[in-house]
């Protein structure tokens, strides 16, 4: 006489096969969100890559002088960045009237895709440098010539927004940062997209003002690492430093992944 029982998992079966499940998963999630997040810095890189290549073709089509970063910025205007303008304070800026437009893909700057959350819309108190993507230019050194000793008038504090460096200004280009991966905390405690990569002194008559360190922009948003873009061209990542002090705003920078890669000062921002 035949048994003609179906075979069936038991209970006891079922429980294994969903705990192998279960453990496999614990082990592949990890992998598959670092996968991802290396795949958000990849991009992440290709378009510091895409400025870099924008920045340098701006300047070999403008006899050798670099975009400027904020030409209008001596008077606090804030109409005119490196990448776009607008025609009032609360109004976003306007990439395709941007001068790097003519030399990025649909004329724009593309937005990073790591999660930064920073903050959107609102008016220019709370937020007054949407437009950048994500990304900062070194306009201490690069974008003006704020750098440059014997700024003693009006005129020539004009002058060092509106004017740029020269590439054969650049000692070194392999060591001297152009683009970044930036962001800045407000007194609201929003991380906030930032046009410009702030070196950690100021400068005062051509020279570094140790006394006091600027409030860091570099966003070190892939882990402990951002992506850096160099005058010649080239990209790679650096590691957040340790550092401790709070910004304008009184936040804690390390808290908000802001600061700065070692060496904590003005040598990898200079012409030098």
């Amino acid at each position: 006489m035949c048994d003609k029982r179906e075979k069936a998992f038991t209970l006891t079966e079922l429980l294994v096969v969903i705990s192998v499940i279960a453990i496999l998963m614990a082990i592949l999630m990890p992998a598959l969100a670092a996968a991802r997040s290396r795949g958000r810095a990849l991009a992440c890189e290709s378009n510091l890559r895409q400025l870099l290549l924008a920045g340098i073709g701006y300047a070999t089509e403008n006899d050798g002088a670099y975009v400027p970063a904020a030409s209008d910025l001596w008077d606090n205007s804030g109409l005119h960045r490196w990448h776009g303008m607008r025609e009032t304070l609360n109004d976003p800026f306007n990439p395709l009237r941007g001068s790097l437009a003519g030399y990025l893909a649909d004329g724009r700057v593309k937005e990073c895709p790591a999660k930064a959350d920073f903050l959107k819309g609102q008016d220019w108190k709370t937020n007054f440098e949407q437009g950048c993507g994500g990304y900062g230019y070194n306009m201490t050194y690069i974008g003006s010539r704020l750098w440059q000793n014997g700024v003693h008038s009006i005129e020539a504090w004009k002058d060092s927004y509106a004017s740029t460096t020269r590439m054969e200004e650049v000692a070194s280009p392999g060591r001297t940062l152009m683009f970044a991966d930036t962001a800045i905390a407000n007194d609201r405690k929003y991380l906030i997209e930032y046009s410009f990569v702030e070196p950690p002194f100021t400068i005062r008559n051509g020279l570094p003002v140790t006394e006091f360190y600027m409030s860091p922009s570099i966003h070190f948003r892939h882990g402990t690492l951002a992506n850096i873009g160099w005058a010649d061209g080239h990209t790679d990542r650096r590691r957040l430093a340790e550092f401790e002090s709070r910004n304008a705003y009184g936040i804690d920078s390390v808290d908000m992944k802001l600061g700065w890669f070692d060496p904590i000062d003005n040598s990898a921002y200079d012409l030098k």
